[in-house]
């Protein structure tokens, strides 16, 4: 590695993306963000006032621009949100297989390091609970949320055989429900849904019957574990997949008690129908990146959406 390391991040200006810039330059690398700021946006990378940063507005399912040098490529882009799997299908499939590949040529050309995000999403409803790294997952390929889901394993796939054809060092991380600072308000999922809501005083909607369950990490956490991963001996992570998130569950009648809780506000709680496909219960089994590199989440739910509430102010 270099004496000043070069990371490229693609999806930069994201939510988990804009986040990881912030740790990759305080620990002193050179940043370049990829972005076609599809879902990022360009604030979220606003404050960043460093010379050893760089923007880019490039869409990943392009070849990459051309580098003086790589150390570490984290392919970070693709649209995630449940709104955008109907409306952006096309390009949600192709961002997490052209664009991966992408990603892994880059790494190839530079014989770099590559960190893949994946999703808990790859588990899709599942019937094993909770969801360890071995589990293969029970997802409708030709269901509403297939373009995310599908992609995304086959990202992991390709990733696996760039490893065994190419020997490019490759790690994943599973990444689960993770919310914080600089997280589309409009986003779709529960918790900017049912912050929005709250703050501007409307009544937060529950699907179902609000009894399936979600863990909730908050990004800082998240992030540290990806950074965990990445920055491990080739030995101890290429070529392997580490679940990351919080391992608290809690249904999702009882997040919309706490939200409204946390806002302070007299908002109420409506009911609609439950979408296709929308999972029952989603944990991890975080043993395998505990172990490995003793990671686990410490930022507690109440703190981490006081945390996210105080910037959805300001941004509201």
């Amino acid at each position: 590695m270099s004496a000043t390391p070069h990371a490229v991040v693609t999806g930069g200006a994201g939510f988990l993306g804009s986040h990881l810039v912030d740790t990759l330059l305080a620990d002193g690398y050179r940043v370049t963000s990829l972005d076609n700021y599809g879902s990022g946006r360009p604030e979220n990378l606003a404050h960043v006032e460093s010379d050893r940063f760089e923007s880019r507005e490039h869409d990943v399912r392009d070849p990459f621009p051309d580098f003086d040098l790589v150390d570490e490529v984290y392919h970070m882009a693709s649209r995630a949100s449940p709104e955008d799997f109907e409306s952006h299908a096309v390009e949600i499939a192709l961002t997490n297989s052209e664009g991966t590949r992408n990603a892994i040529e880059c790494a190839l050309d530079h014989d770099a390091t590559v960190l893949l995000a994946s999703t808990s999403e790859v588990y899709g409803d599942p019937e094993v609970h909770p969801q360890h790294e071995a589990y293969n997952g029970n997802v409708n390929v030709r269901g509403p949320r297939a373009p995310y889901d599908e992609s995304k394993r086959f990202g992991e796939a390709l990733a696996v055989a760039y490893d065994q054809q190419y020997d490019v060092d490759v790690r994943t991380v599973r990444i689960f429900n993770t919310y914080g600072p600089r997280m589309r308000p409009d986003d779709g999922r529960v918790i900017p849904n049912f912050l929005s809501q709250a703050l501007r005083g409307d009544d937060l909607t529950v699907y179902g019957d609000g009894t399936q369950t979600r863990s909730f990490c908050y990004v800082d956490d998240l992030i540290a574990s990806i950074r965990a991963v990445a920055t491990a001996d080739r030995s101890e992570a290429s070529g392997d997949v580490f679940n990351a998130g919080n391992t608290d569950e809690i249904e999702i009648r009882e997040l919309a008690e706490i939200v409204l809780e946390v806002v302070d506000t007299d908002s109420g709680i409506t009911h609609a129908p439950l979408p296709q496909d929308d999972p029952q219960v989603r944990r991890p089994d975080i043993s395998k990146i505990t172990a490995a590199f003793d990671w686990e989440p410490a930022v507690p739910l109440r703190e981490g959406l006081r945390r996210t509430v105080a910037d959805y102010r300001e941004r509201l």
